[in-house]
């Protein structure tokens, strides 16, 4: 079964568990890769994270069974999960713009979003040039910041612990440390199922590393994608590579970090690699 067949059996196990609490865990394993990867991927290939795509289609269950007007509205939240009607109230507002209440009326607007099925087209019109690189295990010192298994919090996290360590000189002490075979400004997400989820802001050495951390990212083969410009044009790059290289590439995600490399960290012109986790299917 293809990747992309994997990942429509997924979104019909969260069809079926729309009034439970959804297994994101269990989101990875029907897709066959972390529930990280999975979160990220999904990302990409339907426009939206996954909890936003889980609120929506939650409301729209939620709006047609209040237009039967056989449920009260505090039966309606708790059959999708929530146990206080103020935070249903939030919550369907902010898909149908108008109060539970208000859908019992004739005539009153609701927004309907219907189950996604994914499809990739690639469409191929720019290269993207990679290589394989199968690396042995190697030792990272640094800063590190848990990370939320919904990875829709994490894109206020991360950035806000790169603008922390740049202005308290962690960056210069840590570029001090970087030693060979992996040099530049590391960006690692472990991310997997057994352990915490948590993104390091380091360098690759095995110097005497006081005051930091210390992880060792395992020996696994990586695809190695180089690129220039901004935050911005890095996560474009990562869009690319999961919805145009990832599909006919002959590979699928492994279970090692991602590991970001910022060659130059500035911000503003970084040159950096990303490196993806593969394995052969």
């Amino acid at each position: 079964m293809e990747w992309i067949d994997r990942f429509n059996e997924a979104i019909d196990y969260v069809e079926r568990h729309l009034t439970d609490d959804i297994d994101y865990v269990r989101l990875g394993e029907i897709a066959c890769c972390s529930s990280y990867h999975f979160q990220r991927m999904f990302t990409y290939l339907a426009g939206q994270p996954m909890s936003e795509y889980i609120r929506k289609r939650r409301m729209s269950l939620a709006a047609v069974d209040l237009q039967g007007r056989a449920m009260k509205v505090v039966d309606v939240a708790a059959k999708y999960g929530y146990d206080s009607p103020t935070a249903f109230n939030r919550a369907f507002q902010s898909v149908h713009g108008v109060a539970p209440s208000a859908v019992r009326d004739e005539g009153v607007p609701i927004k309907s979003f219907p189950p996604v099925k994914l499809t990739v087209v690639v469409k191929g019109a720019e290269a993207l040039n990679y290589r394989i690189e199968t690396k042995p295990a190697f030792r990272v010192a640094g800063v590190s910041v848990p990370l939320a298994r919904d990875i829709e919090d994490n894109f206020q996290t991360v950035p806000a612990k790169w603008g922390e360590v740049a202005m308290d000189g962690t960056l210069e002490r840590l570029a001090g440390m970087m030693e060979p075979p992996v040099m530049g400004i590391l960006g690692v997400s472990v991310c997997n199922d057994i352990e915490p989820w948590r993104y390091y802001i380091a360098v690759g050495t095995d110097k005497k590393a006081d005051g930091f951390e210390t992880y060792t990212v395992p020996s696994a083969t990586w695809a190695v994608f180089a690129g220039s410009g901004t935050n911005v044009s890095l996560q474009d790059l990562e869009r690319r590579v999961v919805t145009e290289w990832l599909p006919t590439s002959g590979y699928e995600y492994g279970s090692a970090p991602d590991v970001e490399v910022y060659l130059n960290p500035d911000p503003e012109n970084a040159q950096y690699e990303l490196w993806i986790p593969v394995v052969k299917k």
